[in-house]
């Protein structure tokens, strides 16, 4: 197969795909300073239904998909119709003689380098802003919306970036692959690309130099964009990639261990999903679907009947619940820590729950409620705290679900200090979690939206993967079992590695546990064991991905 060009990204989403380039559709770019308005008053209120407008579209977008995808899509239009963001705009038309789209793009602006100044977790918000800012410049101006247009055909798309919105709306199949100059591979674009199981390549800096209508082939599993000659040799790169041999539903190695593969879910309808994927339960519960749009925290029968919603399509199974992980990128206006020169460093997840006057009885009133749902539905409990470093705070945790009755408790294992300190931590807890995005993001102090240090990120970095084995090592000597809900956990090549660093259980989105699966099942224990000595063993993420596959 003759190639014209070969460009090296970051890999997001594993698989191989073929096909034409459609660029996706710039925004519309800094509106205009002026002139000012005949009518101020008039001008302003055009701003209110143009919000709306693309309020409407969101929401119809997010009434069609589920999981990560519509906790993406109800996220984003929470931001649209934030009411500081449109009184803002129309002060700065009233008062400041602002067209209104000028307007709506400076208030966004400044709101987004509020949230990008303060690091960590608040420049995905950042990028969400600006996203939403587009959206309502673009009606304004009467200028078709920016992002993802309807696809006649299949194509791979290529863009600067994709906005959660435009990324959670795909269709694989139509969708082939995504590329974008930008990213991370903990970006949202990465995130909902794997749930959706499209192929992808972030962080691919000669990205723009592709045209209109080239054919293409991408391989997300290593990061690979070429540019072909055809697009029928595009198409029989695809065609011939592996193809994975079928999972019969139960997580294991070849020669029999168990490893239980898990979903990660947000909603009643995307536990449903997961529970039709072939999942064996739930790994990770993201509890603060109740929470995010709420300005006052959620009653005790609301917050039950979302619980029984996911625990319920997993009756008899285990389900696995994080407590409300609020702060940094999540911050919700009746926990709100004014102040805080970095989010992402301060009182986020637990310790929200430890600080007197802030999160005062939050933490009690959300396990009574989860205990009630278990009781209703069937399902295995498990509860675990996010944003643990200590063994005195699992303590504390564990102690508080055992008063609510809850018989397995464990911690999120997200910062180098937990890893450091496993010994002592797994004596007091019934289970531990590996979050790697953020473990990852802590330990290279890297900002995984950050595009210029997304290679740091990459959850094949030896680094991230030597901590790993550390965890590893403490559970066979604790008997502690320790899962891995992030990302990581979603690549069928990497799975592997985890699980011969002594991982016991793998969560992902419900679309990537079948290729898991296949791979575990032609795998035995000691293979695992061997491709986790490769990838630690290598310099670099790259070295890591050569030694394993070298493997076979």
């Amino acid at each position: 197969m003759p190639v014209l060009s070969t460009l090296n990204g970051i890999p997001a989403s594993p698989g191989r795909a073929g096909g034409r380039v459609v660029r996706v559709a710039e925004p519309p770019g800094e509106p205009a300073a002026g002139p000012a308005p005949a009518d101020p008053a008039a001008e302003a209120a055009r701003i209110g239904p143009a919000v709306e407008v693309v309020s409407q579209r969101l929401t119809a977008r997010a009434a069609t998909v589920s999981g990560d995808a519509r906790e993406v899509l109800e996220a984003t239009v929470t931001m649209v119709g934030d009411p500081t963001l449109l009184e803002n705009a129309q002060e700065l038309v009233t008062g400041g003689g602002r067209p209104a789209a000028r307007a709506v793009w400076e208030a966004a602006n400044g709101f987004a380098e509020m949230l990008a100044s303060m690091g960590g977790y608040l420049a995905e918000r950042a990028t969400d802003i600006r996203d939403v800012r587009d959206r309502i410049v673009a009606e304004l101006l009467g200028l078709p919306a920016p992002g993802v247009a309807d696809l006649d055909a299949p194509a791979v798309l290529v863009a600067t970036d994709l906005a959660p919105a435009d990324t959670a709306g795909l269709r694989p199949g139509v969708a082939l692959a995504l590329v974008t100059e930008q990213g991370g591979p903990t970006s949202h674009t990465a995130i909902l690309a794997r749930a959706l199981g499209i192929p992808a390549v972030v962080g691919c800096a000669g990205a723009p130099g592709l045209a209109d209508g080239a054919a293409i082939t991408v391989d997300g599993g290593t990061g690979e964009v070429r540019e072909v000659g055809t697009l029928d040799e595009a198409a029989a790169f695809a065609a011939a990639a592996p193809v994975a041999a079928g999972w019969d539903g139960t997580g294991r190695t070849a020669d029999g261990r168990a490893v239980p593969l898990l979903a990660n879910v947000g909603d009643g309808p995307g536990a449903a999903a997961a529970a039709a994927a072939g999942a064996e339960g739930v790994g990770l519960f993201r509890t603060e679907l109740a929470f995010l749009s709420a300005t006052e925290e959620p009653s005790a029968a609301r917050q039950r009947e979302v619980y029984t919603a996911v625990l319920a399509a997993f009756a008899g199974r285990p389900v696995t619940a994080r407590t409300l992980d609020a702060g940094a990128d999540k911050p919700l206006p009746f926990l709100s820590l004014a102040g805080e020169p970095n989010p992402a460093l301060g009182v986020r997840g637990l310790r929200i729950a430890r600080v007197p006057g802030v999160g005062a009885g939050v933490l009690d009133r959300q396990l009574t409620a989860l205990a009630a749902a278990a009781a209703e539905t069937g399902a295995e409990l498990k509860v675990m705290a996010p944003m643990v470093a200590t063994a005195e705070e699992a303590r504390w945790f564990v102690q508080r679900c055992r008063e609510h009755g809850i018989g397995s408790a464990g911690v999120m294992i997200e910062v180098p200090a937990a890893v450091l300190t496993a010994d002592e931590i797994m004596a007091e807890v019934d289970f531990v979690s590996v979050g790697t995005n953020d473990l990852a993001q802590y330990l290279f102090a890297a900002d995984r939206q950050s595009g210029p240090v997304a290679a740091l990120n990459d959850p094949w970095q030896p680094a991230l993967l030597r901590l790993l084995g550390q965890l590893g090592e403490a559970s066979a000597r604790t008997g502690t079992p320790v899962g891995v809900c992030g990302e990581a956990a979603a690549d069928p090549e990497l799975a592997p590695v985890l699980v011969g660093l002594g991982v016991a259980s793998l969560s992902a989105g419900p679309a990537a546990l079948a290729a898991v699966g296949a791979r575990l099942g032609g795998l035995t224990a000691a293979q695992c064991a061997d491709r986790a000595r490769a990838a630690c063993a290598a310099a670099d993420p790259a070295a890591a991905r050569r030694a394993v596959a070298a493997l076979g």
